[in-house]
């Protein structure tokens, strides 16, 4: 991808995220779509939180895989980057690296400062707190015990740092199998928390694009880095 086209990229999914942004904050869209997943009689959830299989392959053993995987690369960076196959993939291998550093640790801070509630935590569907967007304000008469941790989607930011491994291949057709991939599988983890009243459609929406301009921004560094490096005159 040229620095025209990151750019270009860039620009776009961030006026998209605005967008999204906006669609949200002035709509009721994601209280209409979180109601088709509440059983408003038995106030229960379509998925239990305690389910075990559910909760084992798309949140905790899902969350450790990722884990694993992401620290198999800073080993494979930091003893075998002499080996030619990881030279050759250096640049992919480092940009998901950043990828899977940078993109939960902003997504979390997101979420700490926010201090926006989730659907099981609003009035609606059997909580305590008001019907709260990103930007709105608490009414003054409402007592707040603990701030709330929801916007945007921490746990599927994961899955979506993972759309990095679009840079790790060579071919297009490759690419876009990695892209794909590694979007359903981001999207699996964030409806499964939508699904158990974790998160609004917004949250994950809204992840998701944040973490490709995270990835994007990572590409233009590196490509930048690289450049200079290429670019600096050799002592004689």
């Amino acid at each position: 991808m040229t620095q025209e086209n990151l750019n270009k990229q860039i620009l776009l999914t961030t006026i998209l995220l605005i967008v999204v942004i906006c669609l949200f904050q002035f709509t009721n869209l994601d209280i209409f779509i979180q109601s088709f997943f509440y059983d408003f009689e038995s106030k229960n959830w379509l998925i239990d939180k305690n389910e075990p299989i559910l909760k084992l392959f798309l949140y905790d053993g899902l969350k450790k895989a990722i884990i694993i995987f992401n620290v198999l690369i800073l080993i494979a960076l930091l003893f075998f980057r002499k080996k030619q196959i990881i030279q050759e993939y250096k640049k992919g291998l480092l940009i998901i690296l950043l990828s899977a550093i940078f993109i939960p640790s902003i997504v979390g801070t997101l979420k700490a400062i926010t201090n926006t509630p989730c659907p099981c935590n609003i009035i609606n569907f059997g909580g305590t707190y008001p019907d709260i967007k990103v930007f709105d304000k608490y009414p003054e008469d409402f007592i707040q015990k603990s701030k709330a941790k929801c916007w945007p989607a921490g746990h599927a930011s994961g899955g979506f740092a993972l759309m990095s491994l679009f840079f790790l291949f060579k071919k297009p057709k490759h690419q876009k199998i990695a892209l794909i991939g590694t979007i359903i599988l981001a999207w699996s983890m964030g409806t499964y928390k939508m699904l158990l009243g974790d998160h609004f459609l917004s949250h994950t929406i809204i992840t998701m694009l944040l973490a490709w301009i995270i990835i994007l921004i990572i590409v233009k560094f590196i490509s930048f880095k690289q450049r200079q490096i290429l670019e600096k005159p050799t002592k004689i």
